[in-house]
């Protein structure tokens, strides 16, 4: 088993490599999960502010036919 892990001498070399790579891994996991909740967050607020004048767009088409 110690063989496995020293990996024939380069082992000092392999296991950090694939520990910064799981670290990266899981920071690039929570930064792009943020960034999602941001957009939605984001889209949520802009649709919200689009009905209104959505709703004042059709009312003065309704109005104008009458």
């Amino acid at each position: 088993m110690a063989e496995f892990f020293s990996m024939g001498g380069y082992g000092a070399y392999v296991w950090p490599s694939y520990a910064m790579t799981a670290v990266i891994m899981a920071v690039l996991l929570v930064a792009s999960l943020r960034g999602l909740k941001t957009t939605e967050a984001t889209f949520e607020r802009l649709k919200g502010e689009m009905a209104p004048a959505k709703q004042n767009t059709q009312e003065t088409a309704d109005g104008d036919e009458a």
